[in-house]
C-alpha cells in the first residue's frame, strides 16, 4: 500500500510540475494576444519540466514517444479539464468589441461540464497565435498519420463534418486519463457501447486437456503472441500481411474453447474479452457495424485478446440477395470481416460447427483448430481433475472404466461432478457416491439428447 501511494505521489508531482510549465505557456501566449507590441518570448522556449526516465507514468509517455515541445502542450491541455480545470477559465474572457468570446480562443462549454472544454483551435492558438505559418506547420498534430490519432490516444471530435476539423473538441481517451492521474488503466465496464465481459479462470495452463494435435496448434497461438512483434516489425512482414491473428476454434460444446482463450490471456498477461453477440447485434440498418466499431476501437493498441462466442451468429454464411434485409446483413459480415482483419491483435471465434460459418472468413483465419470431444485418456484425466481434494470417491466408483465408457465433454464432466458433490454435501458426508454419478451422467445425456446405456 505504502509502494502505491509514493508511485500516486509521483505521478501527482509531475503532472504538477508539467501544470505549472504550461500555465507559464498559457500566460506567455495572452501577453503576446493583448500586448502585441510588448517585447515577449517564444512560448516553445519555455523549458518544460524535466522528469526522471520511467520515474512516473506520465514521465514514461513522454519519453516512450519522444514528444517535442508543441505535443506536450497540446497533451497537457487535453488533460486539464480533468485534473485543474480552472486553469482554462481564461478562455471565458470576452471580446468587448463585439460582446462574445474570441472566435480564435476555440473551445465550448459541456452539457453537464462548467468549465471550459478546449477544441483544436484551442490548441492552435496557444501554439500559434495568429500566425497561419506556424498553425500550418502544427497541424500534422491532428493528421491521421500521428501516434495521438492511430493509437487513440488523443483526438479531436466533432458532431458537423460540415463544419472546420479544428472545431473539434479535444478528448483524451478515458484509459489514458486513468494512466496519467491514478496509474493505471481501468477495466471498461460492460454496458450497451462496451458489450463484452472479461473472461477470467482460477485454473492454470496445467489444468488444460488438450488432445497433442489442438494443443500444439494453440502453441502456435502463444508463439505469434511472444514473437509476433518481432515478426512484424524487425523483418518487416507488415508490409506484406495484415496486422494481427486471427484464430477459429471449432468444435462441440464443452470442449474447452472458451477456457482455452481465457488461458492464453492469463499465461501471457493479456486481457481476454468475451463479446456478448445478442448486444452487438441490431435489426436498425448500421447499428451493428457501430457497435463493434466500438468494441474494435475500445481494444485497438492494448493487446486485448477479443473472443467472440458462437460467432456463426453473426459471422455466418452470406445469403443470396432477394431484399434490402439480405443486402444490409451481408455489409455487416463485410465490415465485420474488415475490422477483424484491420485489428492489430489476437481475434478468436469460436463455434459449435465449422460449417456454418462464412468461406471468406475461413481464408483469411491464421489457424484452424479443431477441439473434438476428448479421448478415453483425456477424458480419464479430466475426470480426475474435476475431483475436488475434499472428497473420497466411494470404493465401487472405477473412473478409468467410466471415462472408456461414457463419451462426454470437460464441461459435462464438471457438470455431473458438482451435481454428485453437491449431493454428497446435502447428505452431510464427503464420499462421492457411485449412483449420484450415474445420475449426473443420465442427466448429461438427456440434455443432449442422447440415450443412456
Amino acid at each position: 500500500m505504502v509502494k502505491k501511494n509514493v508511485k500516486i505521489k509521483i505521478n501527482v508531482n509531475h503532472l504538477t510540475g508539467e501544470l505549472e510549465w504550461f500555465t507559464k505557456v498559457l500566460d506567455e501566449r495572452f501577453k503576446q494576444y493583448f500586448n502585441p507590441g510588448k517585447r515577449t518570448r517564444d512560448i516553445l522556449k519555455i523549458t518544460p519540466p524535466v522528469f526522471k526516465k520511467g520515474s512516473s507514468q506520465y514521465a514514461e509517455f513522454i519519453d516512450y514517444y519522444q514528444l517535442s515541445i508543441p505535443e506536450r502542450i497540446v497533451l497537457i491541455l487535453s488533460l486539464t479539464p480533468h485534473v485543474q480545470p480552472h486553469l482554462l477559465d481564461v478562455f471565458f474572457t470576452r471580446n468587448q468589441k463585439f460582446n462574445r468570446g474570441f472566435t480564435e480562443f476555440g473551445g465550448i462549454k459541456g452539457e453537464y461540464h462548467g468549465g471550459f472544454l478546449p477544441t483544436g483551435e484551442t490548441a492552435m492558438f496557444i501554439l500559434a497565435g495568429n500566425n497561419i505559418e506556424r498553425r500550418i506547420d502544427f497541424s500534422y498534430i491532428f493528421g491521421r498519420e500521428h501516434f495521438f490519432y492511430k493509437h487513440k490516444i488523443l483526438q479531436l471530435q466533432t458532431s458537423n463534418e460540415n463544419e472546420p476539423y479544428l472545431s473539434g473538441v479535444l478528448r483524451l481517451s478515458e484509459e489514458y486519463v486513468d494512466y496519467f492521474t491514478s496509474g493505471k488503466i481501468k477495466k471498461p465496464k460492460f454496458s450497451l457501447s462496451f458489450p463484452a465481459k472479461p473472461i477470467e479462470t482460477k485454473l492454470e495452463w496445467s489444468d488444460l486437456v488438450l488432445d497433442e494435435d489442438t494443443a500444439n496448434q494453440v502453441e502456435e497461438i502463444l508463439t505469434w503472441i511472444e514473437h509476433g512483434h518481432t515478426l512484424m516489425d524487425k523483418w518487416g512482414m507488415n508490409k506484406r500481411t495484415m496486422p494481427g491473428f486471427r484464430c477459429l476454434f471449432h468444435g462441440p460444446s464443452g470442449t474447452g474453447k472458451t477456457l482455452t482463450a481465457g488461458l492464453i490471456g492469463k499465461l501471457t498477461n493479456r486481457e481476454v474479452y468475451k463479446v456478448d453477440l445478442s448486444m452487438v447485434i441490431s435489426k436498425y440498418i448500421g447499428e451493428t457495424e457501430k457497435n463493434l466499431a466500438r468494441i474494435f476501437d475500445k481494444a485497438e493498441n492494448k493487446g486485448w485478446i477479443l473472443f467472440f462466442d458462437e460467432a456463426d451468429a453473426l459471422f455466418g454464411k452470406r445469403t443470396s440477395i432477394s431484399d434490402a434485409h439480405d443486402r444490409y446483413a451481408n455489409q455487416e459480415v463485410s465490415y465485420l470481416l474488415q475490422k477483424v482483419e484491420d485489428y492489430d491483435g489476437l481475434v478468436i471465434l469460436a463455434t459449435n460447427f465449422k460449417s456454418n460459418l462464412d468461406e471468406a472468413f475461413a481464408r483469411r483465419f491464421q489457424s484452424i483448430i479443431h477441439f473434438p470431444v476428448p479421448k478415453p485418456a483425456q477424458r480419464l484425466k479430466l475426470w480426475e481433475n474435476a475431483i475436488s481434494p475434499e472428497a473420497i470417491l466411494d470404493k465401487d466408483i472405477n473412473l478409468n472404466q467410466i471415462a472408456n465408457k461414457y463419451e462426454v465433454t470437460g464441461g459435462s464432466i464438471m457438470n455431473i461432478v458438482r451435481f454428485a458433490s453437491l449431493k454428497a454435501i446435502s447428505n452431510g458426508e464427503n464420499i462421492i457416491k457411485n449412483k449420484d454419478l450415474q445420475e449426473g451422467i443420465i442427466r448429461e445425456f438427456r440434455k443432449e439428447g442422447k440415450t443412456f446405456s
